[in-house]
């Protein structure tokens, strides 16, 4: 199950973020998101993890916790709507 971690320090690094669920099972990645041009935090991030028990518990376990002085939101990810192509904005062909 794929989880967001949203509400993190701008500190917070991968492996951290990792160490928090393991807590809870077993987890096949954890990604702080970063700007892609500063390469700064974005402030939240995702984790996988194989199990859909334990990423339920960690999930519960989790959401609301306090880390670095931030209150976490964690939930289940929610796939990211399309965008629309560049270049198609109601344009007219005459």
């Amino acid at each position: 199950m794929r989880i967001y971690v949203g509400n993190l320090s701008y500190e917070t690094q991968d492996a951290e973020l990792e160490k928090a669920f393991l807590a809870f099972g077993a987890v096949e990645s954890a990604q702080v998101v970063s700007d892609r041009y500063s390469g700064r935090s974005k402030g939240f991030g995702f984790v996988e993890m194989p199990e859909m028990s334990e990423a339920q518990n960690a999930i519960t376990g989790l959401n609301g916790t306090e880390v670095g002085g931030r209150t976490l939101t964690v939930n289940e990810a929610k796939p990211r709507e399309q965008r629309a192509s560049g270049g198609q904005r109601n344009e007219r062909s005459w």
